[in-house]
């Protein structure tokens, strides 16, 4: 995917660590007087140290005014599509507009089945996501009835609403062959992050994406490339992302001018607050900078 040319955007990725509730608050608030674009929030039901993700959103819908909401990325498997539909679309109405919608095809099978889960292989995973993303679609675009039958999701005459308050994005998490496929022939976005699929892999992925986008008769630069990365800002100089601010400007520019990202989700591996300040204040303006620059020169 060539450079589309949309600014760059960057976003907060919050872990919903249930031993402080207000300083979960707090950071989304940091973030929003700091310039993010976007909060992200994990989604792991399973994990017994982490607020419910969904709730938490709800929360920070409450507790901002400006900054955009998703699930980093929604737990499909213990959430079903019809649900979720539902949940989306309020947390939108609740905060004007400002959510959308990460989603996944699950992972950790043990944890997901402990809680009453379905236990899906790689391939019914897939499967159950593009049945999900058609029901969500159907459920949003204001029929007064809709009846669904898949292999895994199924409704018979439901009655959906409300209505979100704006054209909600699905934007999917994986890096998958298959799953690959899947985003260009449905999603509105894509959500990797650099643990799992570091930046020399993205040029790869993206070409699985937008070939399946053409061959769907989608235009590839209408899908959103989301990247969670994690590092820290550093005096000294390490690997990627592991070093000081102009060292992460190099080498974020080339991920957005050569491989397509649009927008960077932060996590980073120490000091969250600090690290925060630290991004927003110096590598924040100067990789738009940089990325304007290009495209000027371009």
């Amino acid at each position: 995917m060539p450079d589309a040319g949309r600014p760059v955007e960057l976003g907060w990725f919050l872990v919903p660590d249930a031993t402080d509730p207000p300083g979960l608050l707090d950071q989304a608030r940091l973030a929003e007087r700091a310039g993010f674009d976007l909060v992200g929030v994990q989604d792991h039901p399973y994990q017994r140290r982490y607020l419910d993700t969904f709730t938490l959103l709800a929360a920070l819908a409450a507790a901002t005014d400006r900054i955009r909401l998703f699930p980093d990325v929604a737990n499909l498997p213990l959430r079903h599509p019809a649900m979720l539909a539902k949940a989306a679309a309020s947390l939108d109405l609740l905060s004007g507009g400002r959510f959308e919608l990460g989603l996944g095809a699950g992972a950790f099978w043990d944890a997901v089945a402990a809680m009453g889960g379905p236990r899906r292989s790689p391939g019914e995973a897939v499967e159950a996501l593009g049945e999900a993303i058609t029901l969500l679609r159907l459920l949003w675009n204001g029929a007064p009835s809709v009846r669904f039958e898949g292999r895994h999701y199924r409704v018979a005459g439901l009655k959906p609403g409300p209505a979100p308050a704006h054209p909600i994005g699905i934007w999917v998490g994986g890096h998958g062959p298959r799953m690959l496929r899947l985003i260009g022939s449905l999603a509105d976005g894509w959500v990797p992050s650099s643990p799992y699929l570091p930046p020399e892999r993205l040029a790869a992925a993206q070409a699985r994406i937008d070939d399946a986008a053409a061959a769907a008769g989608r235009d590839p630069a209408a899908i959103r490339r989301v990247y969670n990365i994690s590092g820290r800002i550093t005096p000294d100089s390490g690997g990627f992302l592991d070093g000081p601010a102009g060292q992460w400007v190099e080498q974020l520019l080339p991920v957005v001018v050569e491989t397509g990202i649009d927008t960077f989700v932060l996590w980073p591996s120490e000091s969250p607050a600090d690290q925060l300040q630290v991004f927003a204040a110096e590598v924040a303006p100067a990789l738009r900078e940089a990325v304007a620059a290009h495209r000027a020169g371009r």
